[in-house]
């Protein structure tokens, strides 16, 4: 994911350009610390007080530089226009949060508010066109015959969530003036490894595997993940 959200800006803004970006649902803040040690000015907002002492804990670990250059916001990401003016932010993340979410709209509404003219919006979303591939390729197949008729499931942290539909998505970033430019498929192949697999030693090969079926059809289509750049018009 973090190769094509690099394919994306490097697309769209000038090189060497420092990026105002809001990471929502930042986590342990991942993609956080990745975009400013890239030079970036990265705000990033987080509900979860255990994420955030992670993130604040992996950040004291860093340069200076880098350490300035994030800001940590405690929130769940629906009162950005609390927090920030509208057209603040040059790109706007929101990775892993949609599926916990029944509504979603009022959200991403919110988040294309955050964005400059020509920003980009990044959502990462559970895949609600393939259901039945993790139960199937696991070999559950009652779990796989329900999955077919919804897009509602129990995550690996035995919560429950949802899935979007890209169709779904695509009309609702049209809707709120930040189009869909590109999508992409996430572990096409290895979703099913299981939970602390050790990295293999041909990782990059791995890597590769990964990007080429996340970006050709019809592989992406049958992703776990989608990963959506929306832009702001």
């Amino acid at each position: 994911m973090g190769r094509q959200l690099d394919e994306q800006i490097a697309g769209r803004f000038p090189v060497g350009q420092r990026l105002r970006v809001l990471d929502v649902g930042m986590g342990q803040g991942t993609q956080a610390l990745r975009l400013a040690r890239a030079g970036h000015q990265v705000t990033g907002v987080e509900q979860d007080p255990k994420m955030i002492a992670r993130a604040r804990e992996e950040l004291a670990g860093e340069p200076e530089g880098i350490r300035e250059r994030v800001r940590i916001v405690q929130g769940d990401g629906r009162d950005t226009g609390v927090h920030f003016l509208p057209g603040s932010f040059d790109v706007v993340l929101c990775h892993g949060v949609l599926m916990y979410i029944e509504e979603p709209d009022p959200l991403l509404a919110g988040l294309a508010r955050m964005l400059a003219p020509g920003g980009l919006l990044s959502l990462l979303v559970r895949n609600g066109d393939a259901p039945a591939m993790r139960p199937g390729l696991s070999g559950d197949w009652a779990g796989a015959l329900a999955a077919f008729d919804t897009t509602a499931y129990r995550n690996r942290l035995g919560l429950d969530a949802r899935a979007d539909r890209l169709a779904d998505l695509t009309a609702t970033l049209a809707g709120i003036a930040a189009p869909l430019h590109a999508w992409y498929g996430v572990r096409v192949f290895t979703d099913t490894a299981a939970d602390g697999a050790e990295i293999p030693a041909d990782v990059e090969t791995l890597l590769a595997v990964e990007e080429r079926a996340g970006k050709t059809d019809p592989y992406r289509g049958v992703a776990a993940l989608l990963h959506l750049c929306g832009v702001r018009g």
